[in-house]
């Protein structure tokens, strides 16, 4: 597989990576079964997919545990990428950035996963009551320290600066300012696919000026832009989609040609996947944006895997941009 590096630091990581959420937290729990989900890291590292994305929360804790099972045995072979700064609580989630817990997190995390050094420690949310120069200031202790490799930074502001009126990432910049001067941020972690581009505005080109790597979090639009779910078929009541405005019937009816335009692009690449042509405009923002599309199966990691073979033409990436825009509030 092509590799690709993130932030000055050039740490190198497979060009799609994998997002283990799924295996442990927010998607069917009915679908979620240890011995599948092992095997499924298993077969992202004989792939060459070396980074694998995790945190504390998902589970909580248990997605840590189980890759640390993977990592027991081949830990030179992954590139780790863990995140801290939400406790989950009985049906609600809090942000937590005070410096003595992100110590005491990244020891756990390192207990968890079995191994003496994260390579890529991740801000999950900033703590609205603690100067986040003071939470990043904590976190720069542990690359200090020996236990990180390098520092990102999870945009998740996207809707508070929707509502407020501003640019979609406007905040999310303010804080990545505000946070390199006291750190070097080594990658950002946000959402880009076909259908949800507004990182491409200014957050990735503030990203790629500054060489920090970006991590496209749903690349795969929840698993929309595979083609593989069915109109109206439904989720289970503990999967998020269950409650999202562009997986209610209608909507995933109306957005049906965004998949049928890239199931137009997969034609003319033999037997590509609508979901590979996805993951392959992703592949195309840029040197320095790694996928990450989540999953549990093995086979779909292996699908995932192959787009990095894929290189779109200008007329395939034409054809893309000129999809319709999706339907539906993304909030």
């Amino acid at each position: 597989m092509e590799r690709r590096t993130i932030g000055a630091a050039a740490l190198g990581v497979g060009a799609v990576g994998l997002g283990c959420m799924p295996m442990s937290w927010a998607y069917s729990s009915s679908e979620q079964h240890g011995v599948t989900s092992l095997r499924a890291v298993h077969t992202a590292l004989d792939a060459g997919v070396s980074l694998l994305d995790t945190a504390d929360m998902y589970g909580p804790f248990t997605n840590e545990l189980l890759l640390g099972r993977v990592l027991k045995e081949r830990r030179d072979e992954a590139f780790v990428s863990t995140k801290c700064g939400l406790l989950v609580g009985d049906q609600h989630i809090v942000a937590n950035g005070r410096p003595g817990y992100v110590h005491r997190a990244c020891d756990a995390s390192l207990r968890r996963l079995q191994t003496d050094t994260i390579d890529l420690y991740q801000l999950h949310r900033a703590d609205p009551e603690v100067p986040i120069e003071e939470t990043w200031g904590a976190m720069a202790e542990l690359v200090t320290a020996g236990k990180v490799r390098a520092l990102g930074f999870c945009a998740v502001g996207a809707r508070a600066d929707r509502r407020a009126g501003t640019g979609i990432h406007d905040g999310t910049i303010r804080q990545l300012e505000r946070i390199q001067q006291v750190f070097p941020v080594g990658a950002v972690q946000a959402e880009l696919s076909v259908w949800s581009r507004e990182a491409l505005a200014t957050l990735l080109p503030w990203c790629e000026t500054r060489g920090i790597g970006f991590l496209a979090a749903m690349p795969l639009g929840n698993g929309y832009l595979t083609g593989a779910l069915t109109t109206g078929g439904g989720f289970e009541p503990d999967d998020v989609r269950a409650r999202h405005p562009r997986f209610t019937a209608d909507m995933m009816a109306a957005n049906q040609p965004i998949v049928a335009g890239l199931r137009r692009v997969a034609r003319r690449h033999g037997s590509a996947t609508p979901g590979q042509i996805a993951l392959a405009w992703v592949l195309a923002q840029g040197r320095h944006v790694v996928p990450v599309p989540g999953t549990k199966k093995p086979h779909w990691v292996t699908e995932n895997a192959c787009a990095s073979a894929l290189e779109l033409t200008e007329h395939d990436l034409s054809q893309i941009a000129a999809l319709p825009a999706a339907r539906g509030s993304w909030d």
